[in-house]
């Protein structure tokens, strides 16, 4: 079975990361996922969404209260602590396709920009990118300054992908949920899963 890593910060839009883990667990049977929170996503998690999560209860129903749970599904899901960096995906012998961080915060985007690995979220995707894998950021921020383009110009150059939360209307969306599931398409597409989740650009 094929993994990915996909880490939720503290920038706003937790629903992208929300939705995207809702995605891969119901519609790609052969993907497993590791997923790292830190305590700030968490925090918005619960400003933004309203969900009660604590950093003491990480569990796939507590996360994503809108999938419908089951014995496959929760094999497929391991939900690490952001300071347990002695955790396997913190090593570069551990095989994993890659790593999304959606949404990235500025804070994270800096520090892995710089080499820096205070938390599992940075070592992870030092790793990730020391190992030549596929890293795709997803910034939510506006507007940017001349250090977070800086950070971004840096980590694009290393052969990260920067997929900012900047959802298309051509398809005309009728509710936040189909903004979001555009967002979430873009992501999967870099990831090489094929999905139809927003109507795609056809030729009038």
């Amino acid at each position: 079975m094929k993994r990915w890593i996909v880490a939720i910060t503290g920038a706003s839009g937790s629903s992208y990361g929300r939705r995207l883990i809702q995605v891969i667990l119901e519609n790609f049977n052969d993907i497993g996922l590791d997923i790292i929170t830190s305590d700030a996503a968490l925090r918005v998690i619960r400003e933004e969404e309203g969900l009660k999560i604590s950093s003491g209860s990480r569990t796939l129903a507590a996360l994503i209260p809108e999938l419908q749970t089951t014995i496959t599904i929760d094999s497929r899901f391991t939900w690490h602590s952001c300071e347990d960096i002695g955790a396997t995906i913190a090593s570069g012998s551990v095989q994993v396709e890659g790593m999304v961080i959606c949404p990235c915060s500025m804070n994270t985007l800096a520090a892995i920009a710089h080499g820096i690995s205070a938390n599992l979220i940075q070592r992870a995707a030092d790793v990730t990118i020391k190992e030549g894998r596929h890293l795709i950021l997803v910034p939510r921020e506006t507007p940017l300054s001349p250090i977070h383009l800086e950070n971004m110009l840096r980590l694009a150059r290393l052969g990260a992908v920067i997929a900012p939360a900047m959802p298309g209307f051509y398809h005309r969306p009728g509710s936040l949920a189909e903004l979001i599931d555009m967002q979430v398409m873009k992501i999967l597409d870099q990831m090489g899963l094929q999905t139809n989740l927003a109507s795609r650009w056809k030729q009038q």
